[in-house]
Formats: structure tokens, C-alpha cells, sequence
């Protein structure tokens, strides 16, 4: 049996500490402009760009606690304190623990932040130790570094390792009305975010925000099916078949990595040599990749439900080719890309085997975004 915990270490050093925070920095603000790419292609929809970025916003926010978190690692700070703990192997992203330890923490910031020092007066307590010490005030600066870490957690708004399902109106009203759901976790088995949107119809008497029997059922179903290993056609059917007034038009799933970088990660295959070869600056060593899975309702059936009823039940189109829709559990699946100029140069060179049909696109720190 493999070990996942030989896949893992932590960052120790300190400047390679920073460096990833600040490399995840930009890669998260590179994301929301491939959201936008998306919207202008018609891919997205303006509301899915909002759920999506809203997801975006919180991986930016959770990697910013941790950055504070762990600031000072590889410094004596008269504490062990431990160093960030993420997975080198087909990830890039934290361990799923971190996330844990994270959501443990922000319950009890209040009481933390209540019985520490405020940021101006730990500042004023720096600059005295820097002058009338002249040392550098390690456990002052390790101390500050703490209380923004609960500061950041107490403004909330972060990826979680369970963000439950919230529901948005789309369109609709009367006896049909269309929403969309939407619902993300952080997948313990890979360790990486993963985004679910849900398109349904509506046609039970209370709407479904309002409705205090469904909506707290929908969202107890739609986190215990929100699992890497099932297929979307199995989410999609045991949703369906479970609400007989709820009807799953359209169900994607959006897995945020892994993020491969040449300093931090191993590479297995082309996108090894890709990174290794194009030898990038600090900052651009990256390559994240960026999938979609599809599952789109193709038309309904009628099926009896008690002595004279009936229900509609949706029928799910699959892949036609080759019979690769039933082992797949979807519609389609749309694999992208993101990487810096210099690596795709490298990746456009070399031109591996396998890389043809996945879509590229290259960001600059200018804000630019190129598709290929």
C-alpha cells in the first residue's frame, strides 16, 4: 500500500517559504483572468464567473493566513512552531491537514487575538528592541506574524476544506423555476481545491432557498457526494433519483491543479523536462493545470412514482466517442493549462506527446492572458 505521507515534506527555509506564498499570490490573480477569458468565449456564464471567482478570492484568502502562519519558519523564534506542509507529487497545493489545523484555528481567533498585544503596540515594542537592544526582534516579529494570521481568519471569506452548497436564482417563477447551486471542497485524496456548480429545475410548491425540509437535505447530499472518486453521472443520478421535484440540467466540476513547479514539486513526464529546460526566473517556474468535467441532461423521461403518479427523471448524455462517456461519467472534459511565458515556449519547442488537445493559456505579469 502506498504511503501519501511520502509525497509530502515541509518548506523549512525560509526564503523558499515566501517564494511559494508569493508564486501562489500570482498565480491565484492569474486565475481570475482566465475566469474572464471563459466569460468573453461564452464558456462561462457571468454568474458561474462570479461563483468561480468567489472560490478564487477564498484560495487567494487561505494562502495568504498560511503566508502569515508561517512567516517566520526557519527562524528562532523560542518556539517550535513546525513549517507549511505540502504535497510534492501531483498537487503543489497544501496537505489537506493544513486546511484542518486552518478551520480549527479561525473557531477560536477571537479568543487568540483577545489575549494579544495589538499591532501598533507590537510594533512599538520591535522598534525598541531594535534600538535600544539593536538585535533583530525575532519573537516580537514571530508574535506579529500570529496575530495577522487570526486577523486574516477572522475576516472569514476563506476556501475551506468544506464550503457547503449555497443556491442562487437564475430564472423562473410559479411551478418551474431554475437555480443555480454551487458547493467546494478540498479533496483529502489529491489535495487540491475542487468546485462543483449545479444548474436544476424547481417544481416543488416552496422555492428552494425558502423550503426548511429540502434545501438543509440538498446541501447534506450534495457534501456527501462531493468526492473526487465518484463520477459526475453518479452524483447527478443519486441527486435525482433522491429529489423527485429537483431536476440536474447540468452539472460540471472544476479541479483548481496540480501546480508543477521545477523548485517545489516532482515531475513525472513531459512537463518535467518542460519546466527543467525553460530554467524560468523566480516567479514564473510554474505550470498549473486547470480541468473540467461536463455532465449535461439530454432529455427527460416519465417514470411512475407511487399508485398514480409520475416524475421526471433526467437521461444524461455521454461522451460518444469510442464509448469513453460511461467510463468517464460525463458529458465532456476540457483539460487546460496555465503557465507563464517562458515555460510555454519550452512546452511550444519541445511540443511532447499527449499536449496537442489540451488547452494552453499564458499569462504575464502584466495582466495579460493568451489562449492557444
Amino acid at each position: 500500500m502506498n504511503n501519501p505521507s511520502a509525497d509530502h515534506r515541509g518548506i523549512t527555509d525560509t526564503f523558499a517559504s515566501r517564494r511559494y506564498f508569493a508564486k501562489f499570490e500570482s498565480i491565484t490573480a492569474h486565475l481570475g483572468r482566465v475566469a474572464a477569458v471563459l466569460q468573453a468565449e461564452g464558456a462561462l456564464t457571468k454568474e458561474e464567473v462570479a461563483v468561480m471567482n468567489r472560490y478564487i478570492r477564498g484560495i487567494a484568502y487561505t494562502f495568504k493566513a498560511l503566508s502569515m502562519k508561517y512567516l517566520l519558519v526557519g527562524r528562532d523564534t523560542g518556539q517550535f512552531f513546525g513549517s507549511l506542509n505540502m504535497d510534492t507529487t501531483e498537487s503543489g497545493f497544501p496537505v489537506f491537514n493544513e486546511l484542518l489545523v486552518m478551520a480549527n484555528d479561525a473557531q477560536q481567533a477571537d479568543r487568540h487575538l483577545a489575549g494579544m498585544p495589538s499591532v501598533e503596540a507590537l510594533k512599538d515594542q520591535m522598534v525598541e528592541t531594535i534600538i535600544g537592544e539593536q538585535t533583530i526582534p525575532t519573537r516580537l516579529q514571530f508574535a506579529l506574524s500570529q496575530r495577522l494570521y487570526y486577523e486574516e481568519l477572522q475576516r472569514g471569506h476563506l476556501f475551506w476544506a468544506q464550503n457547503d452548497p449555497v443556491v442562487t436564482w437564475l430564472s423562473g417563477v410559479g411551478d418551474r423555476r431554475t437555480y443555480l447551486v454551487h458547493w467546494a471542497v478540498y479533496d483529502s485524496q489529491v489535495n487540491l481545491p475542487t468546485i462543483y456548480l449545479m444548474e436544476l429545475q424547481d417544481t416543488g410548491r416552496v422555492a428552494l432557498p425558502k423550503d426548511q425540509r429540502r434545501w438543509p437535505e440538498v446541501q447534506a447530499h450534495l457534501m456527501g457526494q462531493a468526492l473526487g472518486g465518484l463520477k459526475l453521472l453518479t452524483i447527478a443520478k443519486g441527486f435525482d433519483e433522491s429529489f423527485d421535484d429537483l431536476h440536474p440540467k447540468r452539472l460540471r466540476r472544476f479541479h483548481i491543479g496540480p501546480m508543477y513547479s521545477h523548485s517545489y514539486t516532482q515531475q513525472f513526464g513531459p512537463i518535467r523536462e518542460v519546466l527543467e529546460k525553460a530554467d524560468a526566473p523566480v516567479g514564473q517556474d510554474w505550470a498549473l493545470a486547470w480541468t473540467e468535467e461536463t455532465l449535461e441532461s439530454e432529455r427527460v423521461e416519465s417514470e411512475r412514482s407511487g399508485w398514480f403518479g409520475t416524475v421526471e427523471r433526467e437521461v444524461f448524455a455521454l461522451d460518444p466517442f469510442s464509448g469513453r462517456g460511461a467510463d468517464l461519467g460525463a458529458t465532456r472534459m476540457d483539460r487546460a493549462i496555465i503557465l507563464p511565458e517562458r515555460p510555454f515556449q519550452q512546452l511550444a519547442e519541445l511540443n511532447p506527446p499527449g499536449f496537442a488537445s489540451v488547452r494552453k493559456f499564458v499569462v504575464s505579469d502584466t495582466g495579460r492572458v493568451l489562449s492557444y
